[in-house]
């Protein structure tokens, strides 16, 4: 049987303090004894350090789950920027395949006191075998008495309470521990940002109406499958929705054909500016996890608890940003990136190191044609080298409103990299972004679905 979480704040606090001391720790001691080791000697012990550390991570973020086990989701999927060496990225990138299993008891417990019925007369067949895992939930599949092939995700026992612990941890540990040097009020607000998406991941209302919407927004678009949920089915806690046709990336990438592949790719960017720009609401979790590919290249979507919602002038912005960077319009880069609040002063040498780092992530939209994970692709690791001279400026900031907008779009890239694919970007691009700036600036309607409150 997996090792019960604690629920308690105290007995989490302490899981969690008690990593940031060990991490700090060894630091500082490997710091004390570098002094005495030679450069290669050095580079050994740090790397040795650096798995040791990242293993520490996995297992406590493993075990407590909720928060903490997404803080750490987050971190492998930033490794690239964090410029953390591969073998700690691969061992952070754990935390995105599977959390310990809860025992089948206790989910039956829960499915039948939320859904106040036995379970065995609310499904025709219900697999004791998880589908997976998560942080906040585990998922099984079922089939209803008509015949209809189901998943059911259940929220882990206790997982509301451990949230605003967990966070209060993090926040100090973030705030107070010098982990990121970086503007306080800055962190403050991405900080909330991150506890608003939780909050919502918990709220399996919302989640349905996530789903409705954008079953809905998506419905007509060949190639694209969102489920649709089963009402009678759905509580506070307990999700019932369609299963989706496909298999995971990885089963995918060992047989797909090249044309598949392909035509997985588009459809993978085109859903993601289609949602950024045309229906300003983004699935914002990319895990690999979330993402189903059938046989021709068809693309499924799941597992809406994490949507990031924006309005039209803050997208036209982000619009303005991308057309003017794709243009070597600097000047207005800038003044789109002040009025943002990217760029908080008038310095020069920011300014310049911004620009730099702008042209570089827009590369894959500058060529007439980009393979993403070719030998040449050398965005991530080039951006890599720039992040320090990005951390150097105070000034240059990364506003709430973009933390899991530029989640979901490193995630979708990872994708594409792993796909090897190969495509003209830049149209997909520019038709959305140009259409998000006409609706901005009320020169088109917005035909953006409202977006429903609950099922």
């Amino acid at each position: 049987m997996s090792k019960r979480p604690p629920r308690g704040r105290l007995g989490r606090v302490v899981r969690l303090g008690g990593l940031t001391s060990r991490v700090s720790s060894s630091y500082l001691g490997q710091r004390i004894a570098g002094a005495f080791q030679d450069p290669e000697r050095r580079e050994r012990a740090l790397r040795r350090l650096h798995l040791q550390n990242a293993e520490r991570m996995v297992e406590t973020m493993g075990t407590l789950k909720g928060a903490a086990m997404k803080l750490g989701q987050s971190l492998s999927m930033i490794a690239d920027g964090l410029d953390l060496p591969e073998d700690v990225a691969h061992i952070l990138a754990r935390l995105n395949d599977r959390a310990p299993p809860v025992p089948f008891e206790t989910i039956r417990a829960s499915i039948e006191a939320s859904l106040e019925a036995p379970l065995d007369a609310l499904f025709a067949r219900f697999d004791p075998e998880p589908l997976g895992t998560a942080s906040l939930a585990q998922a099984h599949a079922a089939w209803l008495p008509d015949g209809r092939a189901v998943v059911v995700k259940v929220l882990h026992d206790g997982i509301e309470a451990t949230v605003d612990a967990d966070l209060a941890a993090l926040r100090a540990m973030f705030l107070t521990g010098r982990v990121l040097r970086r503007d306080r009020s800055e962190m403050e607000a991405i900080l909330d940002e991150l506890r608003d998406r939780l909050h919502e991941e918990l709220d399996y209302y919302r989640e349905a109406a996530h789903i409705a919407f954008f079953h809905r927004a998506f419905a007509e678009v060949e190639g694209v499958t969102v489920p649709s949920t089963v009402p009678a089915l759905c509580s506070d806690r307990v999700l019932t929705m369609d299963r989706v046709p496909g298999r995971p990336l990885r089963d995918f990438l060992g047989t797909a054909s090249e044309e598949a592949r392909q035509r997985a790719g588009v459809l993978l960017v085109s859903t993601f500016y289609d949602m950024l720009f045309r229906v300003r609401a983004l699935h914002a979790d990319p895990h690999t996890g979330n993402y189903l590919f059938t046989r021709d290249g068809g693309l499924g979507i799941v597992d809406f608890g994490c949507v990031k919602r924006f309005d039209p002038w803050f997208i036209g912005d982000y619009a303005r940003l991308g057309l003017a960077v794709l243009d070597g319009d600097r000047a207005e880069a800038m003044r789109v990136c002040r009025r943002m609040g990217i760029l908080a002063s008038e310095d020069p040498a920011s300014e310049a190191v911004l620009w730099r780092f702008a042209r570089t992530i827009t590369e894959p939209l500058r060529v007439a044609e980009y393979a993403c994970g070719a030998p040449d692709d050398d965005v991530l690791e080039r951006l890599r080298r720039q992040v320090p001279d990005v951390l150097a400026h105070p000034d240059i900031r990364s506003p709430a409103e973009l933390v899991f907008l530029h989640r979901t779009l490193g995630g979708v890239f990872g994708i594409l990299r792993r796909l090897r694919h190969r495509y003209g970007y830049a149209s997909l691009f520019r038709e959305r972004a140009e259409h998000a700036v006409a609706v901005a600036d009320g020169r088109i309607p917005d035909t953006a679905p409202d977006f429903p409150e609950a099922i």
